[in-house]
């Protein structure tokens, strides 16, 4: 079937799909695909669901009915255009300290790439990764797309519990955990940032769309700034 093109998802809601692939190049269509939903719904407009590839628009059916909802979406589809200044928008940086306490995997990733833990780090730290969607637990953000030679398969066996502020690498995305948490990726560090907050604007730090960057801070820095030094016991180590 041809793309981009409407799904009904129920009596409330269009998932509008524009791609069939990953890709970081999507972001801009996405981004401006939402601000013409926001734009064209107005007060029908309940909620918009960015994913990799797809946007769930739902709306108010007391306002809006589907035939009208499908209308407006098609017209916006037909004159959409990349939204060029998320390409341009500002770079969010988030400080990580590296080190085996608080991240259990990053001798595991040293391994699996054939590189030193400088390499590693740097590698991590240069790439500039794009949000693509919000989920798994609130504040929580898949980006990517991760250094082919930094790519790692999930943990065989989940840990019961992820120490906030973890970063991690699973696959070809990257992501920084908000709160404590289970979670199957691969620890490699961890941010003393706040990643959500309920007293916060939007709550999430990071948003769909958003450009960031890891920055290696060492141990006092990290201190500094607030972190958790705790390291991962063994109980919250995967046993797989």
């Amino acid at each position: 079937m041809s793309l981009p093109r409407l799904e009904n998802a129920g009596v409330d809601a269009w998932l509008v799909r524009l791609f069939d692939v990953i890709d970081e190049a999507n972001m801009p269509w996405l981004t401006a695909l939402s601000r013409r939903c926001e734009q064209a719904f107005g007060e029908a407009l309940i909620d918009l669901v960015p994913s990799y590839t797809t946007l769930l628009v739902h709306y108010d059916p007391l306002r809006l009915d589907a035939g009208n909802a499908r209308f407006l979406l098609t017209d916006i589809l037909a004159n959409l255009q990349p939204d060029n200044d998320a390409i341009d928008s500002e770079v969010k940086e988030l400080p990580v300290w590296y080190d085996d306490s608080v991240g259990p995997e990053l001798s595991r990733l040293e391994r699996a790439s054939g590189l030193d833990r400088a390499a590693v780090i740097q590698i991590h730290g240069e790439h500039k990764y794009c949000v693509f969607t919000l989920g798994f637990a609130p504040g929580f953000a898949f980006m990517g797309s991760l250094d082919k030679r930094l790519e790692l398969p999930r943990l065989k066996t989940p840990r019961q519990r992820v120490p906030a502020g973890s970063v991690a690498v699973a696959g070809r995305q990257t992501s920084a955990y908000p709160r404590v948490s289970p979670g199957g990726w691969n620890l490699i560090g961890r941010t003393p940032a706040v990643l959500f907050d309920r007293n916060r604007e939007g709550f999430s730090l990071l948003r769909v769309g958003d450009r960031v960057r890891f920055k290696a801070i060492d141990r006092q820095e990290f201190e500094r700034l607030g972190g958790d030094t705790t390291p991962v016991s063994s109980g919250e180590e995967s046993q797989s």
